[in-house]
Parts: structure tokens; C-alpha cells; sequence
């Protein structure tokens, strides 16, 4: 057994005692392997162990890595977890199945405008900066109800639920329970949020998707080898 296949049969067991925890039934909290910057060769490993969503940070590393492997697992899922810009809002929705980091209006209408044109509607999670960081992406909590009126009434983006990252320095517990508070208030189902150090907090919280990286695949590269 590969030490992926093991780190995954780990973690798919500390998700199901955390549902177990929380409350929640089993197979509530959805796996999403973040492949950020791994090698093609580590997510077959982990496709062979039977992971099927996957999440990545960049739109170019996706789009060398990934067309290959999803045409010989059709099943896979791939997600956006990292920032989008604008002028790879084309490509972004040609390749995801779904992206979780809108967090801005101008991306918002590029994306309302793309989907006319091309068809392509992936799912959208938009991202929230629950700790108010400068540095860091994503709405502020006071002004989500004005954005999501943006996406939903005026653009009429398929927006499906919520995603956040945490002050590193902060108890996460807050901003679990801050996103999915937001996200009930919205009527949103979708709730990505918790990473390899805190994903069992998450899910006890209302988890539907927890991103794990390095728990998975070890310490990542400082280049991308796709």
C-alpha cells in the first residue's frame, strides 16, 4: 500500500468520527484531495485508492495536469480552491466542475458573461474572508447579502454555497460557525471549509467539504511538477 492510499484510508476515518462527533450522518463531509503543486503521478496514486475529488489552486497547473487524467477517470471532480482572474475565467470554466473562491464583482459579471457565451455553468462557492484579513481574499461578512443579491438576482450565477480559510493565528471553531450561520441564513447547502489541521472542527461545524492537502500527500513542492 502506497503511503497515499494509507494517509487516505486515515483521514476517511478521522471523517467519518468526526461526523460520528458532530452528530451528522456518515458520508456527510465530502473528501477534497488539494493536488496543489503534486505530480501527476500522486494523484493517480490517489485515484487508485479510490478519491475522486480533487482540488486545485491554480488555473494553468489544472490545465496541464489534469485533461489527461480526467479522460481516462471520468468520474473525477475537480474543483478551484484558489484565486481566479478574470482573464482565465474562460479556461477556469472549461476545466472545473466547481469553483469555490468568488470574491469580487468584476469576476462576477466575467463569469455571468463567459457562461452566455460558452454554456459552461460549473456549481460556484463564494468565498468569504471571515476574519476581515487585508491581505486576503474574499467578501467581508457585512457585505455577503449585497454580493450574493449581485450573483443570484442580477447575474443569475449558479452559486451553491460558501467556502472560507481562516486567520492562521485564530481559533477556527468562530469561522466555521460564522460561515455556516451565513450559509443558512442564504439558504446554501455547500460548506467548504477546514484543511489538514483542522478539518474534524470543520465538519462537527457543518463541513460539507474539507480540503486536505499535505495530510495526504505530504509537503508540497515549492514549483509546480505537473
Amino acid at each position: 500500500m502506497s503511503s497515499i492510499s494509507a494517509n487516505l484510508m486515515d483521514i476517511r476515518a478521522r471523517i467519518a468520527a468526526a461526523e460520528k462527533d458532530g452528530g451528522r450522518k456518515e458520508g456527510d463531509a465530502s473528501l477534497v484531495a488539494v493536488s496543489k503543486f503534486h505530480p501527476a503521478s500522486a494523484v493517480e496514486e490517489a485515484i487508485a485508492a479510490g478519491q475522486v475529488i480533487f482540488g486545485e489552486n491554480r488555473v494553468q497547473e489544472a490545465a496541464r495536469k489534469f485533461p489527461d487524467l480526467v479522460a481516462g477517470n471520468p468520474g473525477i471532480n475537480l474543483r478551484l480552491i484558489g484565486p481566479l482572474q478574470t482573464n482565465k475565467v474562460r479556461e477556469a470554466l472549461r476545466l472545473f466542475d466547481v469553483i469555490e473562491t468568488i470574491d469580487r464583482p468584476k469576476l462576477a459579471e466575467a463569469l455571468a458573461k463567459e457562461m452566455e457565451r460558452s454554456g459552461d455553468r460549473p456549481d460556484l462557492l463564494i468565498q468569504v474572508n471571515t476574519g476581515e484579513e487585508p491581505q486576503k481574499a474574499g467578501v467581508l461578512p457585512a457585505g455577503l447579502d449585497e454580493f450574493m443579491s449581485l450573483c443570484c438576482a442580477r447575474l443569475g450565477l449558479p452559486v451553491i454555497g460558501l467556502m472560507c480559510i481562516p486567520p492562521i493565528d485564530d481559533e477556527p471553531a468562530m469561522h466555521f460557525g460564522l460561515l455556516a450561520e451565513m450559509a443558512r441564513r442564504h439558504g446554501l447547502e455547500t460548506l467548504s471549509m477546514g484543511m489538514s489541521a483542522d478539518f474534524e472542527t470543520a465538519i462537527r461545524l457543518g463541513a460539507t467539504h474539507v480540503r486536505v492537502g499535505t495530510a495526504i500527500f505530504g509537503s508540497r513542492p515549492t514549483t509546480p511538477d505537473a
